[in-house]
């Protein structure tokens, strides 16, 4: 251990709801941890999501383990009700939380880790769990002509509301939730083509009268290893039908992918050109985890692949012993990324990562 450091039982990089059900399951197994979180609060990324967003889960199934939702257990909660949640669920939980406080790098020595933050502090501990979750970096993929497009280019991750761009011409890339979701929204007020790869596809909401999370939940299929099975598969957009019927009505309507951007707007499928205003990215995120670009296991295996995605097993770390992720998507199945999927992936991971630790003396970080 370095001199002069004391020695933590875990670091956890992040304090939204990936974050906080890991503390929670550190805790549970009688371990002590120290979150550092990014933004100003512990909420993770759900202050910063667009105003209107709402769940497709009810709040019965969108709790984080030993705190209920509150309010009716069959409603759809919406963003900031989520954000006061997280913010709940922080103050019960009670672990010490550095807000403000980005974890730079993190690296493996023979006695544990050492988390270096943005303000040059560093945290020595002998567990380290990444849950910057999948929804960290949002992806802006490579399409043709977007370097010379002179009009406005937005992720999902900025928009906040449909106000700014009333009355423009806007393409959403996507056939995801979000995707359908903002497209439906701003079309009230704008011009806007869906466009993707594929044709939008449904699952209806309420199948049989009940909620499909419901149904997930009485089968176990939500509670199934299928992570490696789902990863990088096309996500269904839940409907109780107002999304269908919308886009079956043009408001918005939706078209094959777009084969070229111009300067001035896009090329579709057919050939036609047409003038854009507003590009709008609708394409997902990649996990956050450039604090690990630099971490190794003894032996010299690097944390990530080449592309600077996590190298694991269900949460924990193939390369890095003592190294756990929380949050992926698809880490372990169908809910892995949600907030009734954390709670059991945090169990899992501290789980297996608590085998291996001895019982750790309470200590205070610098």
């Amino acid at each position: 251990m370095m001199v002069g450091m004391s020695l933590l039982d875990a670091v956890v990089i992040g304090a939204g709801q990936a974050g906080l059900a890991a503390a929670w399951a550190l805790r549970r197994h009688g371990l002590e941890p120290l979150l550092l979180e990014a933004g100003g609060s512990p909420t993770g990324s759900w202050s910063r999501y667009y105003d209107s967003l709402t769940l497709f889960s009810p709040a019965r199934f969108s709790e984080l383990p030993g705190l209920a939702f509150g309010g009716d257990p069959d409603r759809y909660p919406t963003r900031d009700e989520v954000v006061a949640y997280l913010g709940a669920y922080a103050q019960r939980l009670g672990v010490p939380i550095e807000v403000n406080t980005p974890a730079v790098a993190v690296t493996r020595t023979a006695d544990g880790f050492v988390t270096r933050a943005s303000d040059g502090r560093e945290f020595v501990s002998r567990l380290v769990i990444s849950a910057a979750g999948g929804f960290g970096a949002p992806y802006r993929p490579a399409l043709p002509g977007l370097d010379a497009f002179a009009g406005t280019v937005w992720h999902s991750a900025e928009y906040r509301g449909p106000v700014p761009l009333a009355g423009r011409r806007v393409v959403v890339v996507g056939a995801g939730n979000s995707a359908v979701q903002i497209a439906v929204e701003l079309a009230e007020v704008a011009a806007v083509t869906l466009a993707s790869r594929a044709p939008v596809r449904f699952m209806p909401q309420r199948p049989l009268g009940r909620d499909l999370h419901e149904w997930l939940h009485r089968t176990g299929v939500e509670r199934l290893p299928l992570g490696r099975l789902l990863r990088g598969k096309t996500v269904r957009v839940l409907d109780d039908g107002r999304y269908r019927a919308a886009i079956a009505a043009g408001r918005p309507d939706w078209r094959p992918m777009f084969t070229q951007l111009t300067p001035e707007g896009v090329v579709w499928a057919d050939g036609t050109s047409e003038p854009v205003d507003v590009l709008l990215l609708a394409t997902g995120y990649r996990p956050q985890a450039t604090h690990l670009a630099d971490c190794a296991g003894l032996d010299g295996g690097g944390a990530l692949d080449a592309t600077g995605r996590p190298l694991h097993d269900r949460g924990v770390s193939t390369t890095v012993a003592g190294l756990g992720y929380v949050g992926l998507e698809g880490q372990r199945g169908i809910a892995s990324a949600t907030l009734r999927g954390v709670g059991r992936d945090a169990e899992h991971v501290v789980r297996r990562l608590a085998a291996g630790v001895r019982t750790a003396v309470p200590v205070e970080a610098r």
